[in-house]
């Protein structure tokens, strides 16, 4: 084998090793045992503490929640803290909604001995009605209690310390909006370290931060042991209209941190969060970064923190690396510069045209495209062939073969037009002409996301001068050398950040993962044209139809394969949606579905694609439904207490006593104040509309036994109110899902609803 073509291979196996050791480094940590000493944290420890409130569902006012609030606070009073639990009305407002909730939130603190502010860590100790949320948010609480046993066993920090614990979180971020009205609990502000997950596993990811973020971003990096995230998740999350209780607390004036874990996102909000499925290593890296966090900034004047500017920070092969943003624009511009450099040099060096080059480079862009759309083509595909996948945002269980397609869709993007144009255009304005995209995404993130712009502008810039210093070195096998120590960055950070776009968000936006795909192999192209010249130039137009064909039947096999992987069974189960509404006025009952298309099971209660004989504004998209045995159930009922300048105020109760209660309104409201005995009245302002049949709608969970009084802004004319209890047992015909189904993550499935229509009058 001539050198050259060893070497070349040789230097695509160390991409290939720099592209495993990144994604090593990035993993989680394992947990604890037991026997650490007292001082440190143990995931065996907070196991101990999770199984005895993590083993059913626990949402906002079921007894179960009740029983868990009052357990942390035991056991937090029996650590030393002062405890209180904060009895309120949450509220929270979107598009044509206005949410309300009572919560229980557990606030307890630790008291410091010189206080420059207060620390919250915070977790939720509500879950959703389908599953016990041993992951969500149960994993977080239970770190929560453990950090509070280690703290207690040193020096006394300096700063107050609050474990906030909230309710209601599930259902709009009712207890952490309570806590941030609150006085004296919310009205100072502080650093908070909020805790979630949406998976039952990976590792703790710091993900969101507030603004201005230097100060914190350096408190992380320089305490936690094993810190993960980046600065890129931070500018994702901020686009996405995605929310967790540091929503509120940031809008109320706190700064802070937001950490998650989000693998096997395909069990989060399902039966299946379970004691038996949480990730021990999950837990052992949230209670890490907890506890080095609550150390170091509970020992930290919290003034110093302040800062003016975000930081940019991520990891290159395990090592932290962080900027300030505003370095950003002049390295997007010396990205860019050395692009411009390289393309110099190739002219001189390779002869290649200007007219060319630009072909090259624009021409790049084809590859993008294409990748990113047979990404979706191929998602597409799947829910055709498989509809159950529709409900499930494209967050599989075993979603491997998959993955590999879509990178080997990718590679056949980047494949097809190297070769179809190669011999046209030339090998170098290929090669060079395909980094200045990189180095634009580069630019674009500097202007819109900068702390995002890491991503393109380090791999850009280091490539580039990489390959800037191998052409002046003009000795192929140390000029290969220095190319190759150039796409470090590159190989570290674009296909990890690939894959995290398929763990983060699923199939669904699958091209991703494929694009990125691309945008690694531009980058390496270099290695392959500018010094295996030889072996390239060898393929010839049979190459050029045969190599993309077998990566297409390569492709296809793949997809057969993950078709074949990922079917249901217990372990794994499938999605399915019903509910039981009753039309109070009309006497009908049905069975609803959201299914695209029901599961065999679903198909025994729903046969027609219509929501005709449905309570009016109940459907606000497509539904499948059935009719469904009549059972006698009182209705809700709204009664009209009071009218004033263009309000109304209902009086809204549930008299079979269901915790639940959804207005639904014919016309926009802008405001809405809620008021329930023994609790402060909590008013929200409420803009846009909903989507789909009526304008507006109203909730309120946990609902006292006399209602809730609401006072409504709006010009509506009728109105539809429906109360909501869990479980479909007690209704005549009803069968349990067989063992390869679970209940959908729809927050309506398994209810049963009771539905009534008002009229109304407002002046």
């Amino acid at each position: 084998m001539p050198r050259r073509l060893l070497a070349g291979l040789l230097a695509l196996l160390v991409l290939a090793v720099m592209i495993a050791g990144h994604a090593l480094t990035e993993r989680g940590v394992s947990p604890a045992p037991a026997s650490v000493p007292d001082r440190e944290f143990s995931a065996e420890r907070a196991m101990g503490q999770l199984q005895r409130f993590a083993r059913e569902p626990r949402p906002i006012g079921s007894e179960a929640n009740e029983r868990t609030a009052d357990y942390l606070a035991s056991e937090l009073r029996d650590a030393g803290l002062d405890v209180e639990i904060q009895h309120a009305v949450g509220g929270e407002s979107g598009d044509g909604l206005a949410a309300f909730g009572r919560v229980d939130n557990v606030v307890a603190t630790l008291r410091g001995s010189d206080p420059t502010g207060t620390v919250v860590l915070a977790a939720h100790h509500d879950s959703v009605g389908m599953g016990p949320g041993a992951a969500d948010d149960g994993a977080a609480v239970a770190a929560l209690l453990e950090t509070v046993r280690a703290l207690r066993t040193g020096d006394r920090p300096r700063n107050d310390i609050v474990l906030l614990i909230t309710d209601g979180e599930e259902d709009g971020l009712l207890g952490a909006d309570a806590f941030v009205r609150s006085e004296p609990f919310g009205g100072r502000g502080g650093v908070v370290l909020n805790f979630e997950a949406r998976g039952v596993g990976g590792p703790s990811l710091m993900f969101e931060t507030s603004r201005d973020n230097a100060g914190l971003v350096e408190a992380f990096t320089g305490s936690v042991p094993h810190p993960r995230g980046d600065s890129s998740m931070v500018e994702v999350y901020r686009l996405l209209p995605n929310n967790t209780d540091f929503t509120p607390f940031t809008a109320g004036g706190f700064t802070g941190l937001n950490f998650a874990f989000i693998e096997g996102a395909a069990r989060y909000h399902t039966a299946a969060d379970s004691i038996a499925n949480l990730d021990r290593g999950s837990l052992q890296q949230h209670g890490e970064s907890m506890l080095a966090l609550a150390r170091t900034l509970g020992a930290t004047d919290l003034a110093s923190l302040e800062s003016d500017h975000d930081d940019t920070y991520f990891r290159l092969l395990g090592i932290p690396v962080s900027y300030p943003n505003v370095a950003v624009w002049p390295l997007a511009v010396l990205a860019v510069l050395l692009v411009g450099l390289l393309t110099w040099l190739a002219r001189r060096r390779r002869g290649v045209t200007v007219p060319r080059m630009l072909a090259g480079a624009g021409s790049a862009l084809v590859p993008l495209a294409v990748a990113f759309g047979l990404g979706q083509l191929l998602w597409t595909v799947l829910v055709a062939i498989r509809p159950d996948y529709g409900s499930t945002d494209g967050l599989l269980h075993r979603p491997v073969a998959y993955h590999v397609s879509l990178l080997v869709l990718g590679v056949l993007a980047l494949l097809a037009w190297y070769l179809a144009l190669r011999r046209r255009l030339g090998p170098a304005a290929l090669a060079v002409g395909g980094l200045v995209w990189p180095a634009l995404l580069g630019v674009l993130c500097a202007a819109f996301a900068p702390g995002a712009a890491f991503l393109f502008v380090v791999p850009a810039l280091l490539a580039a001068l990489g390959f800037v210093a191998a052409l002046l070195l003009d000795r192929p096998l140390w000029s290969l050398g220095v190319a190759v120590l150039g796409l470090v960055a590159g190989a570290a950070l674009l296909p990890y950040f690939g894959y995290m776009t398929f763990v983060a968000i699923g199939l669904t936006l699958g091209g991703a993962g494929a694009l990125f795909t691309v945008l690694f192999g531009l980058l390496v192209l270099p290695v392959v044209e500018l010094f295996l010249p030889d072996q390239a130039g060898a393929m010839g137009r049979r190459a050029a139809v045969g190599v993309p064909a077998a990566v297409v039947v390569l492709a296809v096999a793949l997809a057969g394969a993950g078709l074949m992987v990922d079917r249901p069974d217990a372990s794994h189960p499938a999605s399915s949606h019903l509910a039981y509404v009753l039309d109070a006025d009309s006497g009908r009952a049905s069975w609803v579905s959201g299914e695209l298309s029901p599961t065999d099971w679903t198909g025994r209660y729903v046969h027609d694609e219509t929501t005709r004989g449905l309570p009016p504004g109940y459907a606000r998209d497509d539904r499948w439904t059935g009719q469904a045995p009549h059972v006698d159930l009182e209705a809700p009922s709204a009664e009209v207490v009071s009218r004033g300048d263009g309000t109304v105020t209902l009086r809204v109760v549930s008299h079979r006593g269901a915790p639940n209660v959804m207005l639904r309104l014919d016309a926009p409201v802008t405001e809405v104040r809620a008021a329930v005995a023994d609790r402060e009245p909590v008013t929200v302002t409420v803009e846009g509309t909903r989507e789909g049949t009526w304008p507006a709608e109203i909730r309120f969970r946990d609902l006292p036994p006399d209602g809730v009084e609401l006072t409504v802004r709006t010009t509506a004319r009728r109105l539809t109110v429906l109360d909501e209890t869990r479980g479909l047992d007690a209704i005549p015909g009803f069968e349990p899902r067989p063992p390869d189904l679970t209940p959908s993550t729809r927050a309506d499935g398994d209810l049963v609803s009771v539905a009534r229509t008002y009229e109304l009058e407002t002046r």
